[in-house]
């Protein structure tokens, strides 16, 4: 799969979640061969094998300055994912080499996974499944307060993109108020969609029972859920995060939230250190501490997953690769 054939083009593919490219190099039969280099660190890169790659396909690993410097001929980096705080755009673009992200792939899922997480919390259902295991003598008087219904609950989304849109329309059916935040979306978006646009997150974060994040990680949105923005938010709130680790500032903020009631609970599929590192908060979840029981739900950053994402997400990526060296044409582009 490494060696290349006299005339044709070679597309590297750094690392995969689930190998091997046979998908990849199906979608690419005729036009580039496959090099699969199978290094989830950057400084594992062969820098060989780097200067004769036509295109690159990248998964986690990083992409920075002494990579983009040893890709002498490619003409493009595309990325498996939608998020790409690891690559360094900027060095590519001023090496002239147009990078792409794939956010045509999981929308279904991570939707599906932030409104799963919602009504759950909202409903308390892994609370009740916990603290039901104890009850002998009584049954049905368990039932924990507050709970309240649908309708009397408003959620506030934040980044109205293209999951974030998803969210809005899942969650119409349940009959929640919704609220939705993003500077980014031109006006009258929210007329199309059926939300309440607000134009400050802090209103966003006061009116709001449950915050649901689908903002992109970039400078601006870095650290954004700090103890100011989570003090911000309607006292007993439930956040959900589906969208990046490092929205989190974190996560000493998140404990002592959790910790005062400030918050109610917690979803999230991701972390700011993945796998995560040791933490008072974590070690609570993970031996299931009274104080935390229910309240916090940790799933490990597979919310794009499915069956027919993965396959959605593979396909998608080697496509925009395939059709920038036969047509020429940029999909996804993203710039620095």
């Amino acid at each position: 799969m490494g060696q290349q054939r006299a005339g044709r083009l070679v597309v590297g593919i750094t690392d995969h979640m689930i190998p091997p490219p046979d998908l990849e190099a199906a979608v690419l039969d005729g036009v580039a061969e496959v090099d699969f280099f199978d290094c989830r660190r950057e400084e594992d890169l062969d820098p060989d094998r780097l200067a004769r790659l036509d295109a690159l396909l990248v998964w986690s690993t990083r992409i920075g300055p002494a990579t983009v410097e040893r890709l002498k001929r490619c003409r493009i980096v595309v990325r498996f994912g939608v998020g790409y705080d690891r690559v360094d755009v900027a060095a590519l673009e001023a090496a002239g080499i147009p990078f792409c992200n794939n956010p045509d792939y999981g929308t279904e899922e991570v939707a599906d996974h932030a409104v799963a997480m919602i009504l759950s919390l909202q409903r308390r259902l892994w609370e009740h499944d916990a603290r039901a295991r104890g009850y002998t003598t009584t049954w049905q008087a368990n039932t924990l307060t507050p709970l309240h219904r649908s309708g009397a609950a408003t959620v506030g989304v934040v980044g109205v993109g293209r999951i974030g849109t998803a969210v809005v329309n899942r969650l119409k059916g349940f009959g929640h108020r919704i609220l939705g935040y993003d500077p980014f979306q031109p006006a009258g978006h929210e007329k199309a969609v059926g939300y309440r646009r607000v134009r400050r997150l802090e209103e966003l974060l006061a009116e709001s029972d449950i915050v649901t994040f689908h903002c992109p990680l970039n400078g601006e949105t870095r650290g954004l859920l700090n103890e100011a923005t989570l003090a911000a938010m309607k006292p007993g709130a439930i956040l959900v995060n589906t969208a990046r680790g490092e929205l989190f500032a974190g996560l000493d903020p998140l404990e002592a939230a959790l910790r005062s009631g400030r918050l109610a609970a917690v979803g999230t599929d991701v972390l700011p250190v993945e796998p995560p590192a040791p933490h008072p908060l974590l070690d609570a979840w993970r031996v299931r501490e009274d104080w935390l029981t229910g309240r916090l739900v940790v799933t490990p950053h597979n919310a794009f997953h499915s069956d027919q994402a993965a396959v959605e997400m593979r396909r998608n990526a080697a496509e925009t690769v395939r059709l920038f060296l036969e047509d020429g044409v940029l999909r996804n582009r993203i710039t620095a």
